[in-house]
Formats: structure tokens, sequence, C-alpha cells
């Protein structure tokens, strides 16, 4: 009798430490580390592209910005990543892509104005996508990550509105 109970308990104990180990991340939650990774490159290189190519010191400002701080998100998104086993983009998206060739293209209040539309645009997405990712992810290292991300994006947002009423203002004076 004493040896059954010593092979039962093991057997026992063991189903509940396996019980407790996180679950893997969700196919939710890998979509998101990849379209955010995918993102957050393409706010960094339209925020060069707004560096180099901008003329209204707002702009340009901005563009520095998204570089700083979508370059240290990407970061700690490669981490999480890393550590869960998840995939991150290693190029832009078609999208993006196409929207940077069109931006390239432009220049001088054309490029401000388009740029600055783009990436209000474009914040409106990404707090839509990390708000759903904060309240329904099922990694708590990503919800987390897009819970931290969130007030940055909703601060970019309200930059890029502030660019926009200056160079619309700056058009009505032309």
């Amino acid at each position: 009798m004493k040896i059954s109970s010593f092979l039962i308990a093991p057997l026992v104990c063991g189903s509940f430490v396996y019980a407790q180990k996180p679950q893997p991340s969700s196919s939710a939650d890998a979509t998101f580390v990849q379209h955010a990774s995918e993102g957050g490159m393409a706010e960094v290189q339209l925020g060069q592209l707004a560096q180099q190519k901008g003329t209204n010191p707002a702009v340009k400002n901005f563009g520095a910005r998204m570089v700083m701080d979508h370059s240290k998100g990407n970061d700690q998104l490669k981490a999480i990543a890393t550590q869960k086993g998840l995939a991150t983009a290693t190029a832009v998206n078609s999208k993006d892509q196409a929207l940077y060739n069109k931006l390239n293209s432009e220049s001088g209040s054309q490029f401000d104005m388009d740029y600055i539309n783009a990436m209000i645009a474009d914040h409106k997405e990404d707090i839509a996508e990390f708000e759903k990712e904060a309240n329904s992810g099922q990694d708590p290292d990503v919800k987390k990550f897009a819970m931290d991300t969130l007030p940055t994006l909703r601060e970019h947002l309200k930059m890029a509105e502030t660019a926009q009423m200056e160079l619309q203002r700056g058009r009505k004076g032309e």
C-alpha cells in the first residue's frame, strides 16, 4: 500500500506543475506581433524620410520622434517575441512600402501634408489594434507591451494632429 502511494504522488503532483506552465501565445497574439513589428519598422523608415524631406520643423521633429520611439518599441517587441518564439517582420508590408515610395517621390509642403495625414490615419489604426490586444490578448507579456505602448501612440496621434493644424494654417497664409 505504501509503495503505490509513492508511485501515484509524483504523477498527481506532476500534473499540477504541468498545469501551471504559461500557455503558449495564441495565433492572434502572433499576428499582432507580426503586424506591430511591420508597422514599427515602417514608422522608423517613414520618420527617417520625414527628417530628410520635410520642410516644416514640426514635420521634421515628428519624424525624429517616430524614429526614436518606434526604434525603442521595436527593440522591446523583438525581445518579447524572441523569448516567446514568435516571428517578427523582416521587412515592411506592401502597403507601407507603397506609402514610402509615394512620399519619397514628393517634396515640399505636399510631402509634409501627405506624411502627416498618413501618420494620423496610421496611428488611429495602430491605437485600435493595440487596444484590441491590450483588452483581449492571451499572452500576458504581449498584452502588457500593447498596454504600455498605447500612451505613446496616443501622444503621437496628438502630435500629428497638431502638426496638421500648423500645416493647414501655413497653407491658408500662402
